[in-house]
């Protein structure tokens, strides 16, 4: 016979395999071809192609055979209708195993056809087709264009479907989507969330019913299944399955485990915090105490794989205590909220003691922090939460916190400078996700602990000692170049914009603190040009408000140190910043109709009233800034008068109600008006021709009437 069964013998094996490829070549028909194929097709099934003998297979026959296979009809006489489909992806199955071909524009058309067989019936005798289709997809995902093809061709919603319909090999679906969304979770909840909330939803009720160990295997497969966004509290399918997973999650926590039961129920509650905050917690007594041992749990495994660090340990439990990390900023913020709270004050203060014991060993680790570590995610990760630690807390630890900052600033400076590996980590072709993009900025997350260090002595005589201020500044630049750099279009207040605020609370502290540091580092010269190039960007961009409030503040603050520098002498960027600045001041409140009466009443301005309890103090500590510059800068009444301030307040001072103006900005007021009239003649007329005589009487303004009666 032309084709014998495939011997038993290796070498006889090999010896039919080659023969049957040859015949493929040249075969003169159809029904050769197919019975070579046969041949090939049942030692590709058995395992018994090397590498070698694959890349003969596929020069024999290429992509073409298969395609032809999979669109044909008409199955041989006698055999099932699927016959040759089945011969196809069991030859596409074989060519997948080598990932220069899995990534092939050849297999990558042919995912609709992958999921067809995923979606269609499965007979008993179909089964090999679902495990090829099964090999294809895992091939495919594995190469750099596959994951975005794999998504953008509807693959997801047919591995949905497949685990939901629970049919043969839909654990290797659930394995799929995993591996899925894993490389891009944004793009497959964009645009198949109903069918992954449907398998979230299967799962969640089999976490819920479960008593065995598959609770704590669905414990690890969860968290892939929960998005950031869209948010799950947004629907009530969502809402359910949460509801589900925080009553699993609290009786697996509230029965005795062993480490390795208990990690992955602790990454699960993690996963759920990341994603909803504490909103998948429900409010009232079983809520509260739930929170109270989910942090208590997160702290006592941080004390004890942090306190006596064993190397190896440490390596091994990086995963869950950084899960644990996450828990525990959500404990400092459950601590500090104040409307709806869902702890009481006793568990509160309970929970912050707890806190403070594993903060104080997340410090002492970070003190055996060698420098080859430095480029740890999990350092990055200690840094960043006990940064969340010092934000809120300022008064524990201290004595830890100062000796750690020399770490902390030079850290956080190794970061800005190289930029982590995180951020430069290869990802798929065409995938972008929010967990590809790593902060790589360690500073970020220490800004408002800094903020609150540099208000006090020792821990900022250590900043200073460090070069913390030049860092800082050299960080403000390349923030300031970030935000410019995006849409000017109202935007949610972005981390960038976050930090630059923060950065000028540090930079005020120094200012008022240290000002002989502000007068003679070079870093400040150089953010001081950047503040004189940024305020009058920002100020007519009603979103900025805030941060332009700071900008212009801190400009002004220091604008009193610097006015004798070359930068102060009335060039074209001082003087637009100062014209700005005086915009931001006159521009915040306006004369309004008094209910209580029939006249009028000053009143903060509609467009800062939004904004107002964030910018109140920095409006006062601007006005008194600029009443500071006025005898240091002569051209700066001019500049006063040019932009028709004193013209407009004493015009508003002379219409209201003296009653509503209090006394905290009356003072803010005259200090302003009486620099102006002593440092110019033509402002002091301005205020003499408005009645400042008889108004400054009213508003008990005796400093500036002493100085409008003076010749």
């Amino acid at each position: 016979p032309r084709f014998p069964a495939m011997a038993s013998d290796s070498g006889d094996r090999h010896a039919t395999l080659k023969r049957c490829l040859s015949v493929l070549r040249d075969a003169r028909n159809d029904s050769e071809q197919f019975a070579a194929l046969l041949l090939v097709t049942k030692a590709v099934r058995a395992g018994e192609v090397d590498a070698k003998t694959r890349r003969q297979i596929f020069n024999a026959i290429g992509f073409t055979f298969p395609t032809r296979l999979l669109i044909s009809q008409q199955p041989p006489a006698g055999c099932p209708p699927h016959t040759f489909r089945a011969l196809g992806l069991t030859l596409l199955a074989c060519f997948c195993t080598d990932p220069e071909l899995a990534g092939h524009s050849q297999i990558l058309n042919k995912i609709p056809t992958f999921n067809d067989v995923l979606l269609s019936p499965c007979d008993p005798d179909c089964t090999s087709m679902v495990d090829d289709v099964y090999q294809c997809l895992s091939a495919v995902l594995a190469t750099a264009r596959g994951p975005r093809e794999l998504v953008t061709k509807g693959t997801v919603s047919a591995l949905c479907q497949a685990y939901l319909n629970g049919g043969h090999g839909s654990e290797r679906a659930l394995t799929l989507l995993v591996g899925l969304l894993a490389i891009a979770e944004a793009k497959c909840w964009q645009r198949d969330a109903p069918q992954l909330l449907a398998v979230l939803s299967k799962l969640s009720s089999d976490f819920l019913k479960a008593e065995d160990m598959t609770k704590f295997e669905l414990c690890e497969v969860l968290p892939h299944f929960i998005p950031l966004s869209p948010p799950l509290t947004e629907n009530s399918q969502g809402s359910e399955c949460l509801c589900r997973l925080y009553r699993g999650l609290a009786d697996v926590l509230g029965s005795k485990l062993s480490q390795s039961q208990r990690d992955p129920a602790l990454k699960l509650a993690a996963g759920l915090v990341q994603a909803c905050g504490a909103e998948w917690i429900p409010a009232g007594s079983a809520g509260s105490k739930f929170l109270a041992l989910l942090v208590n749990l997160a702290c006592v495994e941080v004390r004890l794989t942090l306190e006596e660090p064993d190397p190896m340990q440490v390596e091994g439990k990086k995963e869950v205590v950084t899960a644990c990390y996450v828990l525990m900023e959500m404990g400092i913020q459950e601590c500090l909220r104040e409307e709806n709270p869902l702890l009481e004050n006793v568990q509160k203060m309970q929970l912050m003691r707890i806190m403070e014991e594993a903060f104080g060993a997340v410090i002492f680790y970070l003190r055996q922090v060698k420098q080859e570590e430095l480029q740890d995610p999990f350092v990055f990760a200690s840094v960043r939460v006990l940064g969340a630690w010092m934000a809120e807390e300022t008064s524990s630890l201290k004595q830890e916190i100062c000796e750690l900052l020399p770490f902390l600033v030079d850290y956080a400076r190794k970061h800005f400078k190289e930029g982590s590996p995180a951020g430069t980590l290869p990802q798929a072709e065409g995938v972008s996700t929010e967990s590809s993009a790593l902060p790589q900025d360690a500073l970020r997350f220490l800004l408002p602990g800094f903020c609150h260090l540099t208000a006090e002595d020792r821990p900022r005589d250590i900043l200073i000692a460090e070069r913390a201020p030049a860092l800082l500044c050299e960080y403000f630049l390349q923030q300031w170049e970030v935000l410019t750099s995006k849409s000017t279009a109202p935007a949610p207040l972005t981390s960038t914009e976050m930090s630059l605020q923060t950065m000028c609370g540090i930079f005020l502290n120094l200012v008022v603190t240290a000002p002989d540091l502000v007068r003679h580092d070079k870093a400040f010269s150089s953010l001081m040009d950047v503040l004189l190039k940024s305020l009058p960007l920002l100020l007519p961009q009603k979103h900025h408000l805030v941060l332009a409030a700071n900008v212009a503040t801190l400009g002004l603050m220091m604008a009193r140190i610097l006015a004798g520098s070359a930068a102060f002498q009335g060039t074209q960027s001082t003087k637009e910043f100062f014209g700005a600045a005086i915009r931001f001041l006159s521009q915040a409140h306006t004369a309004q109709a008094d209910p209580s009466s029939d006249g009028l009443a000053v009143a903060v301005s509609p467009a800062y009233v939004s904004a107002w309890d964030d910018i109140r103090e920095l409006w006062f500590l601007g006005m008194q800034a600029l009443a500071g510059c006025v005898p240091l800068l002569p051209w700066l009444p001019h500049a006063a008068l040019q932009a028709r301030w004193l013209q407009g307040l004493t015009q508003l001072l002379s219409h209201v109600a003296p009653a509503s103006v209090d006394f905290e900005l009356v003072t803010a007021f005259q200090a302003v008006l009486v620099e102006l009239a002593r440092a110019s003649q033509q402002c002091r007329d301005v205020i003499l021709s408005h009645h400042g005589t008889e108004w400054a009487n009213l508003y008990g303004m005796a400093a500036l009437e002493q100085c409008l009666a003076e010749q």
